[in-house]
């Protein structure tokens, strides 16, 4: 990919910045359900309880009991947020360090489907891991789907980043792990990189910040 017309960039956070497994979650939770019901939530398709939470419209204490009400399980609100935040692996030093000289030299900005509980656990990886006080910190703008009532692939979400950073379409690049996201992005006249195994950022990345 050609990046030289490029000034902008916005990333993904699941997949993109912090290894993820989906699976590790669910299996989590599985171990509380008294019925053994298999959880919707993978990185194409989720249940609405789980969209409900991602965009805002369901509270912390409202996601923990749809939790336990459609899947049958038994476990405290610490058992909970345990298991949801199983998901979330690490973030390598490398990423950090790559989207701080990447920082020096575009406009970068973070577009995740998240929520609260995820938010809360990103924050303490990043302040028990590195020099940073926060994840918002490396970018100019950070956009989560709860706390701005949007979520990716809906375009509005795309649009209002655009809008608000006054950022030309055809000067951003996007980079997500997620086809649906990417395709969405491609459709509004984006750029796309579509980061999949065994592509990473850093290996994308490598001759910028060489």
């Amino acid at each position: 990919m050609d990046l030289q017309n490029i000034k902008n960039i916005i990333f993904d956070l699941g997949g993109v910045i912090i290894n993820i497994d989906y699976n590790k979650s669910l299996r989590e939770l599985l171990k509380y359900s008294k019925t053994g019901s298999a959880m919707e939530f993978t990185q194409k398709a989720q249940s609405q309880l789980f969209d409900l939470y991602e965009t805002g419209n369901s509270t912390c204490e409202q996601f923990r009991n749809n939790l336990r009400s459609e899947y049958n399980l038994e476990a405290t609100d610490e058992e909970i947020d345990a298991a949801w935040n199983a998901m979330l692996l690490d973030i390598p030093q490398e990423r950090i360090d790559l989207l701080q000289e990447l920082g020096k030299k575009y406009r970068i900005f973070l577009l995740s489907n998240t929520n609260a509980i995820h938010l809360k656990k990103f924050n303490e990886l990043v302040a028990h891991s590195f020099t940073i006080p926060n994840l918002d910190s490396l970018f100019e703008q950070s956009y989560y789907s709860h706390l701005v009532g949007k979520r990716k692939p809906d375009a509005a979400i795309f649009e209002q980043i655009l809008a608000e950073n006054n950022l030309d379409r055809t000067e951003t690049l996007f980079i997500d792990d997620s086809i649906q996201h990417i395709n969405s992005a491609d459709s509004l006249g984006i750029n796309t990189l579509h980061l999949q195994p065994p592509l990473t950022i850093n290996e994308f990345f490598k001759d910028v910040v060489s």
